[in-house]
């Protein structure tokens, strides 16, 4: 494979600053997101007038932290934004493809609600899916764009779907927490519609770390008493249980019964709990009798998630040491994030790797780092030169 022994399936570009202001049409590009900077020189995006995300934290691999993050564009690794830096980087990783993940707009588009516009709201998602895709271009076989959905209108995201479907997307980026928006929750009939065009442009469905409802997560009061970087570190490890949450949902909602070809990602989120989540909600369903009640429900919670879902990890040891057959060899996927405050970087990656999969075979390790993924999202494998 040319020295390339890693398919990354989470990474994030860090947004340049003329994605809307360029690409939205000219009656709303005052309205769109925007780049400010503020008195100490940092550099925001602003979404409806508000600070939605400082650009520093988008990208703080190689040359900060959440507590020390860069103020903006000149600060950063070029490879967070720039796509011919991030394949050269890619390159000196040994990693052949990339999927992409957005931040602006939130992990589940969630973030041009603010702007209470429906008509600017689709445009702005659509305006970012178009950028990615100019962006993937540098190389399309290395750089896997996944659609962001206007989720709240689900003809409009269907149709972004299809849309970008033909333009080279590799998946589509959905909240896990449809509800927390006033949304229909996940099994209802109101969604079936985007689960079949998922199914029709065989798509995976990613539920992304973050793409619920954070109101309240760092809030002013924990901060004051436990400490901002504390406060940081307990939401961040809350996100990954809330991935937990919305699998437990996603099993017991009956989508995967309805759609046995259809495939998830909860991306982001770890694989730990994995286990513990499949054997507790197995042992529920059992000593609950839900099939008395639930006849579509033919498999058991952790069958579905054998045969319709995946999990990521990145800095984990103990998971891929130890439970690697209880999650699947077959639904692990390895990420980096790139270049977020979490990310593995430079030598971290291949450290993290070699310690956490060194008591595996060849055959588990090249799954895990590179075939499954390379199925599930229809990569290019590199030719030999």
């Amino acid at each position: 494979m040319n020295g390339y022994t890693i398919i990354d399936v989470d990474t994030h570009v860090t947004e340049v600053s003329d994605v809307w202001t360029e690409r939205l049409p000219a009656r709303m590009r005052d309205l769109g997101p925007r780049v400010e900077r503020d008195d100490r020189g940092r550099d925001w995006w602003m979404i409806g007038g508000k600070k939605v995300v400082q650009i520093g934290l988008t990208a703080t691999a190689g040359v900060g932290d959440m507590k020390s993050p860069p103020k903006g564009y000149d600060d950063i690794h070029p490879g967070a934004f720039d796509a011919h830096a991030r394949l050269k980087y890619m390159d000196e990783m040994g990693i052949w493809a990339m999927v992409l993940y957005p931040n602006v707009g939130g992990f589940g588009a969630q973030q041009f609600l603010r702007l209470n516009d429906p008509e600017l709201m689709i445009a702005c998602v659509s305006a970012y899916n178009d950028w990615q895709t100019e962006w993937a271009s540098a190389d399309s076989r290395r750089l896997l764009p996944i659609t962001s959905t206007p989720f709240w209108d689900i003809e409009a995201a269907v149709k972004e779907v299809r849309r970008c479907a033909k333009l080279g997307h590799r998946g589509i980026l959905f909240t896990g927490e449809p509800q927390s928006y006033g949304q229909p929750v996940l099994g209802d009939a109101h969604w079936d519609p985007l689960w079949a065009v998922a199914v029709e442009c065989n798509l995976p469905v990613s539920f992304h770390i973050g793409s619920g409802n954070m109101e309240g997560g760092l809030s002013k009061e924990k901060m004051q008493t436990y400490g901002r970087m504390a406060t940081f570190a307990e939401l961040s490890v809350n996100l990954f249980m809330n991935n937990g949450s919305q699998l437990c949902d996603l099993l017991m909602s009956g989508v995967l019964a309805r759609f046995p070809d259809i495939k998830f990602v909860s991306v982001e989120s770890g694989i730990g709990w994995v286990p513990f989540v499949l054997e507790a909600l197995d042992y529920q369903f059992k000593g609950n009798r839900v099939r008395d009640e639930r006849p579509d429900l033919k498999l058991l919670p952790s069958e579905y998630f054998a045969r319709n879902v995946y999990a990521c990890y990145w800095f984990e040891q103990t998971a891929p040491r130890h439970l690697i057959e209880a999650v699947g060899v077959d639904n692990i996927l390895f990420e980096t994030d790139f270049p977020h405050p979490t990310s593995l970087f430079g030598d971290d990656v291949h450290s993290c790797i070699k310690t956490g999969l060194e008591s595996c075979s060849d055959e588990i390790r090249q799954k895990i780092l590179w075939g499954n993924a390379r199925k599930l999202y229809n990569v290019e494998e590199p030719v030999a030169a």
